[in-house]
């Protein structure tokens, strides 16, 4: 009789795991060889292995700024350095200004219509036909190895391999020369991160000059070499240099660069250098080194004859950007970090005041102080905000951002908001990717993802008064509820993404929120976090290197929450379906009580007890037996628990069997907001493994010294939920009820 009970049980626990199979979608299976294989250039922990290694480039660079044709004529030296152990036979070099040559692939693969009768001119010219009269490219004049004799090279659209004359090998160095010229295009007619600004109220011009030279690819241990080509959205993947570079504008210009101003004393006058100097010893407020009257004398006086050359030398640094113009006003202030005093300065004409001398370069300071406290200290000498008309782009320390007042000086909260965000997002690029180093040509989110995250981290810390709302679960929601077929994996290509802003950006930084506040806690995020950052400061990590320290440095398993946020196109939505609520009842157990519970803790068929959906809890609660246990249930265990204090222990008590249903894909964690009778309330945390079992339904049962009236899933909009009128019960007063934590989560 025993072996056929056993056997029985058995039975029915194959049936239910077959059940259980068939809903199983693997959510909670381990990413295993969707990551590489660890080896020793890149550890299972996700830290860099015992012989990691990259490769190194550095630049001599003499550059002249012709400020009446806009033409850039350069040369630059540059020595490559082998630290692989591969045998190299060639080198890839970016030519990234040919994205805008006659040949370029990107105005051809780019989808165009006319999608209405009446279109404005400008995008119709610039957007929809695509010609603007612009001749953009490069013209590469000479290709030299260090003895002045010509290298063979083949130019393909945004890439050029030049052969070298004998094969390196590890360790070696090869310097060779390259002689370049392009014309600098209008950005009001050519969508770019660089080129300039035209002021036609004083026929000035302002420079912010990105991607101006020929620059080496990276060699890696994953790749190869990263030579896929810019289509004008994946940005670059750069290799570490030191740099020595000398520009040459019109005498009268201000310049900001990349790198530390070697020369000040040539290029300044007296006064501007002693105010410089000052600058640099003032922690309370910005100094101005160059005002604005000065500016404005030298806008009405332009003198293009006179020249100077600016020199500046940076250190370990994967890019080159400078900005130049006679319209600039430049402020600056020492910033107090544990180490280091780095100077934070702003250059802004004076179309951009009173915004810019009174937010930018204290946002430029609150940025370093933050990302600094959250990853490692700001190693560079320099970090400046450069004002530059519909743009927020970033470079080793420096950036190019938004934000204008109007002709009066009045600016609205919105403009004062998204200059203050953009500024701290692009110097926080000086984090992520500047100096964590991943690729943005392949992976968009392992810099913009990140560093939105720590944009909304500073707003919050240092900025009580801006929207929070981009890159938050909350403000994912629009996104996540969208059609499928608009949207794309966040481990998805640059050039491939769909609705660019939400894919690379928000949500990225929503999911980092997420897992922060809601699935790690804090102070476990932070430190794995930081972790992350300092182990692949100054180094090339990839999507895996992340993932696995995330999970190293705080013991947390997520490989659940990176398929379902990172590598699908799933939503949060889940609906608290049906409440059952018990009590003991209080009557002497018996067999038929026996039966009765053996029914109610059954495989939930049809004589389940309550299985009925309630609406709310007017029926009242529903009353069930604890029996005496069955010794069978002790097997060889020779001691007993006492059934009678165990009832009495749970006689006051009110139970609660919550049904939930996963009806958007992404396992998440359960918030629960209980609401008593005596008008108190409570809030409980259920791991998202509650789902390993049944990723699309699970069950909880709720002990409560109370009686509960309201229970409200994800009150404060946590976790991303995309349906919140099915989080609520009683379900008659859920809008109502809802409404209510909307307000207090500030929609």
């Amino acid at each position: 009789m025993k072996k056929v009970f056993v056997l029985f049980l058995v039975m029915i626990s194959i049936q239910g795991l077959n059940a259980q199979e068939k809903k199983h979608e693997g959510k909670f299976e381990q990413l295993g060889t969707q990551l590489p294989t660890p080896n020793t250039y890149r550890t299972g922990s996700g830290a860099p292995g015992r012989d990691y290694w990259q490769q190194k480039a550095d630049y001599v660079i003499d550059v002249e700024l012709d400020d009446q044709t806009q033409t850039i004529n350069g040369s630059e030296t540059i020595t490559y350095t082998n630290n692989s152990p591969d045998v190299l036979t060639y080198l890839w070099v970016q030519l990234d200004q040919n994205v805008r040559a006659k040949d370029s692939s990107s105005p051809k693969i780019r989808s165009s219509r006319i999608y209405r009768d009446s279109i404005p001119a400008k995008a119709f010219q610039s957007y929809t036909i695509g010609e603007t009269g612009y001749e953009g490219g490069y013209n590469i004049k000479a290709v030299k190895d260090q003895n002045n004799k010509a290298l063979p090279h083949l130019i393909n659209k945004t890439m050029m391999r030049v052969e070298l004359p004998q094969a390196m090998n590890t360790g070696d160095q090869f310097t060779f020369s390259i002689d370049w010229s392009y014309k600098v295009y209008d950005r009001m007619m050519e969508d770019g991160r660089g080129g300039y600004e035209y002021f036609p109220e004083d026929g000035n011009y302002s420079y912010s000059c990105a991607q101006w030279f020929p620059r080496m690819c990276v060699y890696d241990d994953v790749n190869g070499w990263q030579n896929k080509q810019f289509l004008g959205r994946g940005e670059f993947a750069l290799p570490f240099g030191d740099y020595k570079v000398k520009l040459t504008v019109p005498a009268d210009h201000i310049v900001a660069a990349t790198g530390e101003l070697q020369n000040a004393k040539n290029v300044l006058t007296s006064d501007q250098y002693k105010r410089f100097q000052k600058a640099k010893k003032t922690f309370d407020k910005p100094v101005l080194i160059v005002t604005q009257d000065e500016a404005k004398k030298k806008e009405k006086k332009p003198n293009y004859k006179k020249k100077s050359t600016w020199e500046f030398h940076a250190k370990n640094v994967r890019d080159f950007a400078f900005a130049t113009s006679r319209k600039f006003i430049w402020d600056a202030m020492a910033v107090k970090l544990d180490n280091s005093a780095p100077l934070a300065m702003s250059f802004y004409p004076k179309e951009g005041n009173p915004l810019w001398e009174k937010e930018s370069t204290v946002a430029v300071k609150n940025t370093l102080e933050v990302y600094s406290e959250r990853t490692f200290e700001y190693p560079y000498p320099v970090a400046i905000s450069v004002h530059a008309a519909n743009q927020g782009m970033e470079y080793p320390m420096i950036c190019f951002n938004y934000g204008r007042p109007k002709e009066d000086g009045t600016y609205s909260d919105r403009l004062r908001d998204g200059m203050i965000s953009v500024i701290v997002h692009e110097v926080g690029h000086n984090y992520f990717p500047m100096i964590v180093n991943s690729d943005e040509r392949q992976w968009t989110w392992m810099d913009e993802g990140l560093n939105t995250f720590l944009e909304r981290e500073t707003k919050r810390i240092r900025y009580s008064d801006l929207s929070l709302n981009w890159g938050s679960p909350k403000g994912i929601v629009p996104y996540m509820k969208g059609d499928k077929k608009y949207i794309r994996p966040i481990m998805t290509n640059s050039e491939n993404i769909r609705q660019f802003g939400y894919n690379a950006y928000a949500k990225p930084s929503a999911a980092l929120t997420v897992l922060r506040e809601t699935v790690m806690g804090p102070e476990l995020f932070d430190h794995a976090f930081k972790e992350y950052a300092q182990r692949w400061a100054f180094k090339h990590p990839k999507p895996a290197d992340f993932f696995r320290t995330m999970e190293d440095a705080s013991a947390v398993d997520l490989d659940w929450f990176w398929k379902g946020w990172f590598y699908s196109t799933d939503h949060v939505d889940v609906a608290l379906d049906n409440v059952k609520w018990f009590r003991l009842k209080n009557e002497k157990p018996g067999l038929e009580n026996k039966i009765k519970s053996t029914q109610i803790a059954g495989s939930g068929g049809s004589e389940e007890k309550g299985s009925e959906t309630n609406s709310d809890f007017s029926n009242g609660y529903e009353e069930i037996v604890l029996t005496d246990t069955d010794p069978r249930f002790y097997g060889e265990y020779k001691n007993r628990v006492d059934d009678e204090a165990i009832r009495r222990g749970y006689a006051d008590k009110n139970f609660y069997e919550l049904s939930f249903k996963n009806n958007g894909g992404i396992p998440t964690p359960l918030i629960i907001e209980w609401e008593y009778k005596d008008g108190t309330k409570e809030v409980e945390k259920i791991p998202a493994e509650i789902w390993r079992m049944n990723e699309s339904e699970t069950k909880k049962v709720f002990a409560k010294d109370k009686e509960v009236v309201n229970i409200v899933l994800d009150p404060y909009l946590e976790t991303a939920d995309t349906n919140t009128e099915d989080n609520v019960f009683p379900k008659k007063e859920e809008k109502s009820k809802f409404d209510k934590f909307k307000e207090k989560a500030g929609e």
